[in-house]
Parts: C-alpha cells; sequence; structure tokens
C-alpha cells in the first residue's frame, strides 16, 4: 500500500514518522488535562441537518478509552461533540450517562457539559433558562460526572445585564452536590455568544466572572477560558481565589500558557489534545518530571496543526478533528451527526494532512494515505 497522496496543493508522500510518544499511564501529577473528545457518527444512520443524532456508541467509547489510556480526563458532551452543531439533548444525555459508566470502568475523569440545550430555539425566559441548566446540572451529576456549567445561547439572548449572570449562576452553584468548572466560549468558537457575562467589554466581563468566583469559591473547582487571548487569560488566572484552577480552551495559544510563566499556569481542557493525545501525554509527563524543555519540543510541532484546525471560522473546527481521527485510525469512516463533515473544504483538510503528518500524528502513514485518496478522489482530485 503506497503511503502517497495527491492534495489540492499538490502531491504529498507521508514520512512514517507518526508513532506513539511513550506508552499510556497514569494521570498526570504537574497539571490537569481534560481532552474534549468528539462523537463518532453511526454511518449507516441519517444523520443529516435537522434529524436526531445516531452515535456509534462502540466506536465513541473506544476513543474515550484511548484518551484515559494515556492520563488524559474526557470532557463529555461539550462543543467538541457538537452540542449545539448537531448533537440533540437526549443524545448528549445518553453520551454523559454511557461515558461516565465506562470512566468509572477504567479508572478515569471525567467531567460533563451543563447547557439549555432541550429548550426549543429561540427567546427564553430566564427562569425557564435557569430551569433547564437545572435539570442539566441534575443530570451530569446522577451520571458520576464532573458537571461543566456551559455558556448558554438562551442566555446570551435573554439576560441583559451582569446581574442576571450572577442570579442564575450563583443558584446553580448552590444546588450543585460539590465543584464544578465554569465556561466561557467566546464569540470565535460561537457567535451567539457575543456579549455574554453582561458585558461586550471582555474586561468588564471578567470583572463579573472574579465576583462569581470569589463569593461561590468552595463550588468552583475551576473556569475554562476559550477567547483566544493569551495576555488576557494570564490576567484572569492571577484573579482567581487560591485553588481555582485556570483551564485553557486557547488551541492557538495552549504550550505557553499550560508551562506557565514561573507566577502562575494554565491547567487544560482542550479540543486540541484528544486530536494530538500522544505526544501531548508524552510532554504533559515531561513537565510532571521537571523538563520543560522536552516539553516545549514536543508541542511545538503540534502548535501550527493547531491554528490551522482552528483557524476561522473556528466553529468548524469539529469537522478536521474527525478527519484526524479517521486518518489516525480511531474510526472507519468520515461522516458526522449532522452532516458536519462538509464544515471545511478539502483544500483546507489536505493542508491539515500535511501539518499533521510533520507533527506525527499519522501512527500507521499507509493507512491515513489510502484513507486521503479516497476522500481526495470523491471530492474531485484526482489520485
Amino acid at each position: 500500500m503506497s503511503a502517497s497522496v495527491t492534495l489540492p496543493d499538490g502531491p504529498l508522500t507521508l514520512s512514517g514518522a507518526g508513532r506513539e510518544h511513550g506508552t499510556p499511564g497514569a494521570r498526570f501529577t504537574s497539571r490537569v488535562a481534560y481532552a474534549a473528545a468528539h462523537v463518532v457518527a453511526d454511518p449507516r444512520a441519517e444523520n443529516v441537518p435537522g434529524t436526531p443524532a445516531v452515535v456509534d456508541w462502540d466506536a465513541t467509547l473506544a476513543f474515550r478509552r484511548h484518551l484515559w489510556s494515556y492520563g488524559f480526563g474526557v470532557a463529555e458532551a461539550m462543543d467538541t461533540a457538537q452540542r449545539g452543531m448537531g448533537l440533540d439533548y437526549p443524545t448528549a444525555r445518553e453520551l454523559v450517562r454511557r461515558s461516565a459508566e465506562a470512566a468509572r470502568a477504567e479508572g478515569g475523569a471525567i467531567c460533563a457539559g451543563v447547557a439549555t440545550d432541550q429548550l426549543p430555539p429561540g427567546p427564553a425566559t430566564l427562569d425557564e433558562i435557569r430551569k433547564a441548566y437545572a435539570e442539566q446540572l441534575a443530570d451530569v451529576q446522577d451520571a458520576g460526572a464532573r458537571p461543566v456549567l456551559m455558556c448558554s445561547r438562551h442566555l446570551a439572548a435573554a439576560a441583559p445585564s451582569a446581574e442576571d449572570y450572577l442570579d442564575i449562576y450563583g443558584r446553580l452553584l448552590a444546588e450543585a452536590d460539590g465543584p464544578v468548572v465554569l465556561h466561557w466560549l467566546g464569540p470565535a468558537f460561537d457567535p451567539a455568544l457575543a456579549g455574554y457575562w453582561g458585558a461586550a467589554d471582555p474586561a468588564r466581563a471578567a470583572d463579573t466572572v472574579v465576583a462569581l468566583i470569589s463569593a461561590h469559591h468552595t463550588k468552583v473547582d475551576g473556569i475554562k477560558l476559550s477567547l483566544l487571548d493569551e495576555d488576557f487569560e494570564v490576567a484572569l488566572r492571577r484573579r482567581l481565589p487560591p485553588g481555582v484552577r485556570l483551564y485553557t480552551g486557547d488551541d492557538f495559544n495552549y504550550p505557553a500558557l499550560i508551562r506557565g510563566d514561573g507566577e502562575s499556569h494554565s491547567d487544560a481542557l482542550l479540543g486540541v489534545l484528544a486530536a494530538i493525545a500522544p505526544p501531548a501525554a508524552a510532554a504533559f509527563r515531561a513537565l510532571d518530571a521537571g523538563d520543560p524543555t522536552t516539553y516545549d519540543e514536543l508541542l511545538a510541532p503540534t502548535l501550527p496543526l493547531a491554528r490551522h484546525l482552528f483557524g476561522a471560522p473556528t466553529f468548524y473546527y469539529k469537522t478536521g478533528i474527525v478527519f484526524l481521527a479517521w486518518l489516525a485510525g480511531h474510526q472507519d469512516h468520515f461522516t458526522m451527526v449532522g452532516g458536519l463533515q462538509s464544515g471545511r473544504s478539502p483544500a483546507h483538510l489536505g493542508r491539515l494532512l500535511r501539518l499533521a503528518d510533520a507533527a506525527g500524528l499519522l501512527p500507521d502513514a499507509e493507512l491515513a494515505a489510502h484513507r486521503a485518496r479516497a476522500f481526495m478522489t470523491t471530492v474531485g482530485v484526482a489520485q
């Protein structure tokens, strides 16, 4: 079998450098790291826009076991799993239940998204939003996962002031059985979340976030921040109360943010970690061993890939995540719920393949090339 493929910008022979970096092992000791995981669609089902998601449960859970085996926690049913972009809430609830059960069997860490997406699209009252959040919070707690209070499109549309956010989140935190993770997803990931926390200015929004966490710090494990602004993240994490983590969701600047600056560091809750799990695990273990030089060397080749993967329009990064999982052999097809496999162009995916090969992320070069040739043929790039 050949390891060559013709891409929209020309031929590529895969280097064969893809390999497992290190071996699976226990959780990391110096950082907490959750990899946000995608769902594997059932390719035989009607996974087209507007239809309920149909998931291949065996392949979906196998991918989570892969992540746990390398020491990562799994961030379940979040935006990487297509919440709000094809994954309906009944399927998300079942996903959390099954993944939490698998986590207990594997001894793996798991957190899971709590949102308001069981409400129909369009306007909702603040009381309806609070009740929807509370229903999902109970579902996640009952499943045995750590809740992540995700940003809500409904709340972004309905809440005119910071006080509304403080009230709703404060009541939810009071109802939580234990510490939760807050969530701040910027408009690059979801334009409907512009002005979240009651302010268009991120600095003013940060004041609201800090006030909320300070008032309820015993109920807040940390906050996931995905604004793609390295300086802003460093400034916010320095304002958090002791013991409250800043989980970086910055897929553009994660190596430096996780390494830290000597005064503070970020932990991780990242979609890109699932795509780069073996080298990222080796990098985290180097950090555990007090070897930041090796950490930097291992993550440096992954950064160009991540910046391309999450390039604008950022919210279609899920398409690239699934494309890489297919090429790497974690699933047998390139089909997504909601038909989202059409979210990136062949040119974008071809560039992604080049970057994945350069970063050593393809364990079987011949398999990856075979699958890439099949895909490129279907989109009109002759092989």
